[in-house]
């Protein structure tokens, strides 16, 4: 009997929360409907091909083929200059009978689709040329059988020159970033790099701040003369400071122990990291004023973290709804992972990275600015 007086207890006690089973029961379902709609869209990525020197049926049937994109160019510094600019993902430059194929692989998954389509396009074109060759041939057999007589029709089809064979092409394959072994974990690094830098700082730092509240730390110094913004501040910087730590450790962890290759300044990819890490801190702040419990915190999480890696970059949007897409321009993550992705892979300066440094500052500002007005629920003046 006293264990049924005990369930009950729990059960009446967790009823009346109503947050916490809200969040129970919702946040599976919001998650499972953010799966279908992300894994079942159209997963068909395009490329962009540049070529220049290539000849007309061989670029002709590359055009053909689904979901490539053609670009010519009269020369491979233009064309070096358009994969700069990320405007194509691959070129292709033949000189004399032989192809010369460099491919940017910060994708796997493109490169591969380039170097499927470059073989199907290739293969084509040969038998294009072998069948006109053939076509050829059978149109001067049929000639000489109605023209000569047959002694002389058989003498000279003896004579004639055997179908000479279609010199094969080499093809040599260069890669921008990595190598042909570069998978499609090493395009998911830079993303999962910053996911794990915001996960956690936003976890230490919702769950500390909680745990000030409950404990009734908070409530004590907003009972003395202290600004607001300045306890938000002091508890950002505190918490800032062993932020700055985490993250180092991660990136560093990141790139060395997993021996990842590196284009670009390690210290951009820290200093990109050390951002997110702000606005996850400043997010995490935020929303520990919303939670009772260390319990209604950690079922916070698949309704705000497991959305920022669905909707990062990890999983390619290209293909997918428009709308799916706006979803992703606000959230932090994918703005740190672009940035990350271009130092990392393709050697940019923090300097190109202007507009996405500028949203997670402002992300960081409206957060802070929140964290302050949301304190004024807990002032008791």
């Amino acid at each position: 009997m006293r264990t049924v007086a005990i369930m009950k207890r729990v059960l009446t006690e967790m009823l009346r929360d109503k947050r916490s089973l809200a969040l129970m029961f919702l946040a599976p379902i919001l998650v499972l409907w953010l799966m279908s709609v992300i894994f079942t869209a159209n997963s068909t990525t395009s490329v962009n091909v540049g070529t220049v020197g290539v000849t007309a049926s061989v670029s002709t049937n590359l055009d053909k083929v689904k979901h490539v994109n053609v670009h010519h160019y009269t020369s491979q510094a233009k064309a070096k200059k358009a994969m700069k600019a990320d405007k194509v993902d691959a070129i292709i430059h033949k000189t004399g009978n032989d192809y010369s194929l460099t491919y940017a692989n910060t994708d796997s998954s493109k490169t591969a689709a380039v170097k499927m389509a470059f073989r199907n396009a290739l293969t084509q074109t040969s038998i294009s040329q072998m069948k006109s060759q053939l076509g050829m041939t059978q149109k001067t057999i049929a000639k000489l059988q109605q023209t000569l007589p047959a002694p002389v029709r058989k003498q000279v089809q003896s004579q004639m020159p055997v179908q000479k064979k279609l010199a094969t092409p080499q093809i040599t394959n260069h890669y921008v970033y990595g190598d042909s072994s570069t998978g499609f974990f090493d395009k998911m690094l830079p993303i999962l790099m910053g996911f794990f830098v915001f996960f956690f700082v936003f976890l230490i730092s919702g769950m500390a701040l909680l745990k000030e509240r409950t404990s009734g730390t908070l409530s004590r110094l907003l009972a003395t003369p202290v600004k607001r913004y300045e306890i938000v501040i002091g508890y950002m910087a505190s918490y800032g400071i062993l932020a700055i730590f985490q993250t180092i450790l991660i990136v560093m962890a990141t790139i060395w122990l997993l021996g990842v290759e590196v284009v670009g300044n390690v210290f951009n990819i820290i200093v990109i990291n050390l951002i997110l890490a702000l606005v996850a801190l400043a997010f995490g702040i935020l929303l520990s004023t919303f939670a009772n419990s260390e319990f209604q915190m950690v079922q916070f999480i698949p309704v705000v973290i497991i959305p920022q890696i669905f909707f990062s970059g990890i999983i390619p949007m290209d293909s997918m709804a428009s709308w799916i897409k706006d979803i992703s321009y606000i959230i932090p993550i994918k703005y740190s992972g672009d940035a990350v992705t271009g130092i990392m892979m393709q050697g940019k300066n923090l300097s190109s990275f202007g507009l996405d440094i500028g949203v997670l500052l402002i992300f960081l500002v409206v957060l802070t600015v929140l964290n302050v007005k949301g304190l004024k629920r807990y002032r008791k003046v």
